[in-house]
């Protein structure tokens, strides 16, 4: 896609989705915007813009965009482009993704196709323009692809689950993220309703999910795995499982396929109240893993073991607000932004890159945050 200089400064580059940026793109005068997508069943619009300023202070730029419950963002790498889901209210109703070009601190609508299923609550881009959503209610992944002026195709594909599990919210499939594997066309979709993984190649050519061999690997009975994250070793995956509260370490083998090593709590030992797991991040060194509770409300730190992939719980540090819903590193990794949606408020803490730990630094009110993209 072609590059426009004055975009790249003024927007911040990231791979994926809500995730941490790319440190080859951090600007120099260590200031960073971001775009915050929000369910608009209250008080927000769309997508907002906000500024993380060197300090780890928060101030809002404003509505960026228009748009029907925008609950996950991705970024072109180029960071041209903006790419959020349409997760309709309507459970018999398929969703949409929308294209936007970035231009400064707004998003200017290119076009939107269907997400291939009802609630797609996940979007992911990879370096080629192939787009993937995961659509909660319809139970399936859906793929199309950006052009070279950011036009969402039509489908291109939909991979369809199959399955059920043991809890009351996992009575048929429940697609909850869908990711690139690091440095090749693999796809790892994750069903908290099948509550297991599952896995795919991308054929280019003919522009189609191909199931893997095997096609699916398992949790625990009853974990519910909602999102992932990769280690830098791209041996380990982390998965965060919804229901049960864990995190389980998945390993890739020299086989090529996965095999789970086991599985910790994202809870103190004490806390018996209701909770739910949400999001999942580990530091680009690969020492330091974050994980958010809502219930507990908190956001649990622990330290990866750099021998076996293993993580031993380091502290958990509240988020100052209820239902911290997705949050994300900056891409300094200095600083650690949390979307507290029930509470409608963003929080930026100060991350100690030495012991992992998360030390409060500002706060600012934000309408049904769900997702940080910077």
């Amino acid at each position: 896609m072609k590059s426009k200089i004055i975009l790249l400064i003024l927007t911040l580059i990231t791979p994926l989705g809500c995730q941490k940026a790319d440190k080859k793109q951090i600007q120099e005068n260590k200031t960073f915007s971001f775009f915050v997508g929000t369910y608009t069943n209250g008080d927000s619009q769309g997508i907002y813009r906000y500024t993380l300023q060197k300090d780890g202070k928060l101030s809002r730029k404003g509505l960026a965009a228009i748009s029907n419950n925008p609950s996950f963002l991705a970024k072109t790498t180029d960071g041209e482009y903006l790419i959020a889901v349409n997760e309709i209210s309507d459970k018999d109703t398929v969703g949409s993704v929308e294209s936007f070009l970035i231009e400064g601190d707004t998003l200017k609508l290119i076009n939107k196709s269907s997400s291939g299923g009802a609630h797609p609550c996940f979007v992911t881009v990879n370096d080629a323009g192939y787009v993937l959503t995961a659509n909660y209610t319809g139970g399936n992944v859906g793929l199309l692809q950006l052009n070279s002026q950011g036009e969402l195709t039509e489908l291109l594909d939909i991979q369809q689950h199959s399955g059920s599990s043991t809890t009351d919210r996992q009575k048929g499939p429940h697609a909850h993220s869908t990711w690139f594997t690091p440095k090749n066309n693999d796809v790892i979709s994750v069903d908290l309703g099948t509550n297991e993984l599952w896995f795919s190649k991308l054929d280019t050519e003919v522009q189609k999910l191909v199931p893997s061999d095997p096609n699916t690997l398992a949790m625990e009975p009853g974990a519910g795995p909602r999102h992932l994250t990769f280690h830098p070793n791209s041996k380990w995956l982390y998965v965060v499982n919804e229901l049960d509260g864990t995190i389980t370490l998945v390993e890739k083998t020299i086989a090529g396929t996965y095999q789970k090593k086991g599985s910790v709590s994202t809870l103190p030992v004490d806390y018996n109240e209701p909770n739910s797991c949400a999001d999942i991040h580990i530091s680009s060194d690969g020492k330091f893993l974050y994980a958010s509770n809502r219930g507990h409300n908190s956001i649990a730190i622990f330290k990866v073991n750099s021998n076996d992939g293993a993580l031993t719980l380091v502290a958990h540090e509240a988020t100052r607000g209820d239902g911290p819903r997705n949050f994300t590193l900056s891409p300094e990794e200095n600083f650690l932004l949390v979307a507290n949606q029930h509470s409608n408020n963003i929080i930026s803490f100060k991350r100690n890159a030495t012991s992992g730990l998360l030390e409060y630094v500002d706060e600012i009110k934000a309408p049904s945050p769900v997702c940080i993209l910077f």
